[in-house]
């Protein structure tokens, strides 16, 4: 007996190793669940009197409604188009023909593609970094639509992981620039074209790596001032509140900005930096550090005249906002000035989404229209705002863009034995893939928690498809999601 007794016990022993290895492996290399933060409804009240803009300036709503919204572009008309990668397409919102600083209309211009999010012009077309691939088709700026067959001129992206959205945009040297973000936390790459910026000829020829070592540089432009390039870039997760800093960095052609070997100023990451010191030596500190995790995405330098000289060429930064600190922090717009001494000072320039815990939007990309004013979009409050100077408009007014659902509601219209044969099915996807690592109620990186009054079942799958990163995208049939929706909504409703 007591013989058994000893077996057992190292049995059970052997079994937690495990368990806790499998932990530590996805904890530092896929990251946590980015899920959505939940925030409060919105309303004309609540957005007015919460977001704020400096001194001169008013914001209005350009167009609501507008489900994942994300990167923008302007055409030479004036047309605005905005990438929903989720759902596989461009929208077009048309141009203020009327003035009433609002979008006169909308269209989807393209659909069935792959996860679009970087779009730019060039001569006559309109390039469209998807997940796996970029394309080109034939754009006419006059009528804003687009003539001729679509052709993908560069094949084999690697897709999904854990920042899947990539960045396209044409330099002044008339080359193809785009980021193409990492597939996981912290890792060594299979495929060295992730965490880096590659550069094309305008027919995708000549692909050649521009510079390493970025995580998820989500946005990049031009400076005015010098001609270099410089691009946001998030740090990685899973190193406390604190730690690392989230970047900008001034990108110059072979050089290598750290990840995954280093973090901050050079400092070794602690999973990659031993044995990589040659690296981390030679490695670009950033040129200015954002907070830890806020995630800045969209970044565009202010080009045009109309707003007071304090503004002429400085950087606007979408700060998306963090998910995984104790003190929430970004969910706001910033302009990075530089002082006498040569220094950069960050400045809020849309501010109040966030106030304590509550967020109500997430600033995920920033453009400067022909009307000189700035256009953001927010994809958790599914709007576009227009902020300008020195002119009144329209009090701002958010009609509720989001759903409100109920799981009681939601479960009742499945049958009860197909809804028992789906939550189990979900069940066993759910301990397969070992979510609980990331998702335990008690101590979880990401615990989660009233799924059924944010999603449906065909919501929640949707999200599953393609997710909010650091959440990689893995490998379930519709069905399967389905399953995995149900049980999730069942379980993770309170």
């Amino acid at each position: 007996m007591t013989k058994l007794i000893k077996w057992i016990r190292h049995i059970a022993i052997a079994i937690v190793a495990v368990l806790i290895s499998l932990y530590l492996v996805i904890k530092v290399f896929v990251g946590a669940v980015n899920t959505p933060i939940p925030g409060k409804e919105f309303d004309a009240t609540t957005v007015g009197s919460r977001i704020t803009v400096p001194d001169g300036f008013s914001i209005g709503l350009y167009a609501e409604k507008v489900e994942n919204a994300r990167l923008l572009a302007f055409t030479l008309s004036g047309d605005l188009l905005v990438a929903n990668p989720n759902l596989d397409q461009i929208i077009l919102l048309e141009r203020d023909a009327n003035g009433d600083g609002k979008a006169d209309g909308r269209r989807i211009l393209m659909g069935q593609l792959n996860g679009p999010n970087g779009m730019d012009f060039f001569d006559d077309w309109l390039y469209i970094a998807e997940t796996d691939a970029i394309g080109r088709i034939k754009f006419d700026h006059q009528t804003g639509t687009t003539r001729g067959n679509y052709e993908r001129i560069v094949t084999g992206l690697e897709p999904g992981g854990n920042h899947w959205r990539k960045t396209l945009r044409f330099g002044p040297d008339g080359l193809m620039y785009v980021t193409m973000g990492s597939s996981c936390n912290v890792c060594d790459e299979q495929d060295e074209r992730r965490g880096t910026m590659v550069r094309y000829n305008p027919d995708g020829s000549n692909e050649e790596i521009f510079a390493r070592g970025l995580r998820n540089s989500a946005g990049f432009d031009w400076s005015p001032v010098d001609g270099h390039i410089y691009a946001t870039d998030n740090g990685r997760d899973l190193l406390g509140d604190n730690f690392p800093h989230c970047e900008l960095n001034k990108v110059e052609q072979g050089n290598h900005y750290g990840w995954p070997y280093a973090n901050d100023d050079k400092l070794p990451d602690p999973d990659f930096g031993e044995g990589n010191e040659a690296i981390i030596a030679l490695s670009i500190a950033p040129i200015f550090k954002f907070q830890p995790h806020n995630a800045p995405l969209g970044i565009t330098y202010i080009r045009g005249k109309g707003f007071p000289s304090e503004y002429h060429n400085v950087a606007l930064v979408a700060l998306h906002g963090s998910w995984n600190r104790s003190d929430k922090d970004g969910y706001k717009v910033v302009t990075l000035h530089t002082d006498e001494n040569d220094t950069i000072v960050e400045k809020d320039f849309l501010s109040g989404l966030l106030q304590g815990d509550d967020a109500i939007g997430r600033p995920a990309d920033v453009a400067e229209g022909p009307d000189d004013a700035i256009y953001i979009s927010d994809d958790y409050a599914n709007v576009i705002y227009r902020v300008a100077y020195a002119e009144a408009q329209k009090e701002l007014g958010l009609a509720n863009s989001t759903s409100s659902f109920s799981a009681s509601n939601t479960l009742a219209a499945i049958d009860p034995e197909q809804r028992a044969m789906l939550s189990a099915e979900g069940a066993q996807l759910f301990n397969r893939f070992r979510c609980v690592a990331c998702h335990a109620v008690n101590g979880g990186v990401k615990p989660l928690q009233s799924l059924g009054k944010k999603y449906n079942i065909a919501t929640l799958a949707k999200f599953i498809e393609r997710p909010n990163p650091p959440m990689p995208v893995y490998p379930l049939t519709d069905e399967q999601r389905t399953s995995l929706s149900v049980y999730l909504i069942e379980n993770y409703s309170e």
